[in-house]
């Protein structure tokens, strides 16, 4: 087993001190440790790196999802040097997509999904009913995305494609939920995902192949700090709340948080 010494950050989440106003302030936080971390076990996920298009292009998408320069900063700054090293190494890199059409010519699309065979049934679901739908459309209109920019959020879907720079290589598995991203890990013998993209909190917990579906299958979920960013809103945009929430989130319950530098020299 290729086994190499990685510096992961994780979260002490104890011990509580009574003796304090707010207990929860003796815990011991963030922590760094050099762990032993199979590196043919491991891969990197790259997921919803998409290409927003500009504000100009699709206006109301970027009124209703502010972490999109965010992102394309990410996209310019982080990614040459991730992506350049991840394929330099002896990790694979996988790609988790979504959102559109735009991946299904790729070669690695077609090998995951011949991999994964069949779709698995679908989750029963309740009818709706009018009332229902009226509280949907409610909140569509009236919290996400809003009625004036819905026009732009679909145009922009329409348009999505990958983010410059990272298109996959045609040997690079590229999944559109979890059963071919499961399929790729399997074929690879991988238990071990690091994921980079957009958003922590959203997307890359959540969404078909993010790290709830993930741990179902027994694979442990890690993140890159400087790789992704997280949906904010009013009151945690000036200091990205939601993004240092979601990591403590994904150290607590999923794996652990790297370092862009400590993760590539690690794998180098």
């Amino acid at each position: 087993m290729n086994t190499k010494t990685l510096a992961a950050n994780y979260y002490q989440q104890f011990d509580a001190d009574y003796d304090l106003d707010v207990p929860g302030e003796g815990y011991g936080g963030w922590k760094k440790a050099d762990l032993e971390f199979p590196l043919d076990r491991m891969a990197v996920v790259m997921m919803h790196a998409w290409d927003g298009g500009t504000p100009e292009e699709f206006p109301g998408w970027y009124r209703s999802v502010e972490y999109i320069p965010r992102a394309a900063e990410i996209g310019q700054t982080v990614f040459p040097t991730l992506l350049d090293s991840v394929r330099q190494s002896s990790v694979p890199l996988f790609h988790v997509v979504g959102g559109g059409n735009y991946y299904k010519d790729c070669p690695g699309y077609k090998r995951a999904a011949e991999l994964a065979g069949p779709e698995p049934e679908k989750p029963s679901r309740m009818d709706s009913d009018d009332i229902t739908s009226n509280l949907r459309r409610f909140k569509s209109a009236r919290s996400f995305v809003g009625a004036h920019n819905q026009e732009d959020v679909n145009r922009g879907f329409e348009a999505v494609d990958f983010m410059p720079g990272t298109i996959p290589l045609e040997s690079e598995g590229v999944a559109e939920n979890a059963h071919q991203l499961f399929a790729l890990c399997r074929e690879s013998n991988i238990n071990h995902l690091v994921y980079t993209g957009f958003a922590i909190n959203w997307c890359l917990l959540l969404s078909p192949g993010g790290m709830a579906d993930m741990t179902k299958h027994g694979v442990m979920c890690s993140a890159i700090r400087q790789a992704v960013t997280a949906v904010e809103n009013k009151e945690t945009s000036r200091n990205e709340i939601c993004k240092e929430v979601a990591l403590w989130r994904v150290a607590l319950a999923f794996g652990f948080v790297f370092d862009l530098n400590d993760f590539l020299a690690g794998i180098k």
